[in-house]
């Protein structure tokens, strides 16, 4: 009898927390959508990869079934999904007031809990500033002629190759030049391969969030401390034997933290280094690899490309002279060019905030505490936005000023988080195609399909022969 009535009430009890879960109560009324399994919710649709150039399955599916707003659940959390303009804009608009920077606590784990992008307010603006001291226009311009030479020297000796597998190959390149930059690191003199743990950091970033050994999750924390240490012992090192002058962001980064009264830590310095390291090379040679395959897929593109480059060699006074910064802001088609591939490629498919209080937004209430995520995807390739957006058409964004972000294109951020970086991968980019395209020719061996993924996305082996002209 007794274990009868005790096995009724843990049936009714699981059943009472089940109908819970499956319906959250707000102060008002939640988007539709569902909260998947118990404290798994949607994640394993929601990680799944796809090979489409569209909005990932996982959200349209969601899109037609319930709409621009919806709600689901990831890793035990639940969250709004924005694919509308308006709530994008809004979100972005409201960021410090409504909402602040937030991702889940998988992603906080890989990026380090003192991030740039979890840290808010004057925090968040004092570390901002310091970026832009490294890429601020002035940094830039000045950088103009060393990324050329980088550029110069890698098309060279891939011309000398059969073939080059691109995404590994502009990854090591753009390493090269951003370690560099920040930390003065050379790889060639270093006793240790500092590249090595930030590719086995990636290779694990998408994955599904188990931490256990040989998983790639797993190697994706242990790529993550190897990294780590290689970085604080190299502020050690710094910290020991300091410059008398500034060379690298490291220096600039030392003479903050031996400040009175600085606001700058080391746990904080360390994890700004990382993601720095990693957004400024992960993310651009994704940009350039989905820029050659748009190149193959669209050779009157690269008619026009061509020859606005080449048109810049023809009007120098010196032919052998390098790439000038007037030359560069010169580019209009080439920034064009730039943003189409931004939009296509989607190489950031989700923004993540949480609200802070409760909001009111086209009848629906997202909770205090609830995650909201920003759906770049599905406002890039809106029809009611873009004509045909599937196809690659740089002279859309013909007579269009469009530095920022706006509510129908967010592939650099938006609002107070808008990226401090896109200026310094636009730089790489312009350089990288002027040097291609006016001195080589080149064309896909195997490969070239973009593997989507919630996280970031990558080239299915993508090759290619590049021949001097």
């Amino acid at each position: 009898m007794w274990l009868l009535l005790i096995g009724a009430i843990v049936v009714v009890s699981f059943t009472h927390w089940l109908y819970r879960w499956r319906n959250p109560k707000c102060n008002g009324k939640l988007p539709p959508g569902s909260m998947g399994f118990p404290l798994l919710g949607e994640t394993l649709q929601f990680f799944a990869p796809n090979t489409s150039s569209d909005i990932p399955p996982f959200v349209r599916n969601r899109m037609d079934r319930y709409g621009p707003i919806f709600r689901t659940s990831l890793v035990g959390r639940p969250l709004i999904v924005s694919t509308d303009p308006d709530l994008n804009y809004y979100i972005f608009q409201e960021e410090g007031q409504l909402f602040q920077s937030w991702y889940p606590d998988t992603f906080t784990e890989i990026f380090g809990r003192q991030n740039v992008g979890s840290l808010h307010g004057f925090m968040y603006k004092y570390l901002k500033n310091m970026v832009l001291h490294l890429f601020g226009p002035e940094s830039l311009r000045k950088m103009i002629p060393e990324v050329e030479a980088v550029a110069t020297q890698r098309l060279r000796q891939w011309s000398s190759q059969n073939s080059v597998e691109l995404k590994d190959n502009t990854a090591s390149m753009i390493f090269h030049l951003t370690a560099k930059k920040l930390i003065s690191y050379d790889s060639e003199n270093s006793s240790e391969n500092l590249r090595e743990n930030f590719v086995a950091f990636i290779q694990g970033l998408i994955s599904f969030p188990l931490n256990v050994p040989g998983t790639a999750y797993n190697k994706c924390l242990q790529g993550r401390k190897r990294a780590m240490r290689m970085l604080k012992n190299m502020l050690q090192e710094r910290r020991a034997n300091p410059r008398k002058q500034q060379i690298d962001f490291f220096d600039f980064v030392l003479e903050e933290l031996e400040k009175d009264g600085t606001l700058l830590t080391e746990e904080i310095a360390l994890d700004l280094m990382f993601v720095l390291l990693f957004a400024s090379f992960e993310t651009t040679s994704l940009a350039i690899t989905a820029a050659i395959k748009f190149l193959l897929n669209n050779p009157h593109v690269l008619e026009e490309l061509t020859a606005e480059h080449e048109g810049i060699l023809r009007r120098r006074e010196n032919a052998h002279s390098g790439l000038t910064w007037e030359e560069y802001k010169s580019m209009t088609f080439t920034f064009q060019f730039i943003n189409e591939t931004a939009r296509l490629a989607n190489i950031v498919p989700g923004i993540f905030r949480k609200a802070l209080r409760d909001i009111q937004f086209k009848g629906y209430t997202i909770p205090a505490g609830w995650a909201v995520m920003v759906c770049p995807p599905a406002v890039h390739l809106n029809p009611e936005k873009y004509v045909d957006p599937l196809a690659f058409n740089p002279w859309r964004w013909e007579k269009s000023e469009l530095k920022g972000a706006s509510k129908h294109f967010m592939a650099f951020g938006g609002g107070m988080r808008f990226c401090v970086g896109t200026d310094f991968t636009k730089v790489q980019m312009a350089v990288f195609l002027h040097c291609l395209v006016t001195k080589y020719r080149f064309k896909a061996i195997k490969g070239g399909n973009i593997v989507r993924t919630p996280g970031l996305q990558f080239p299915d082996g993508f090759d290619v022969q590049i021949m001097e002209k």
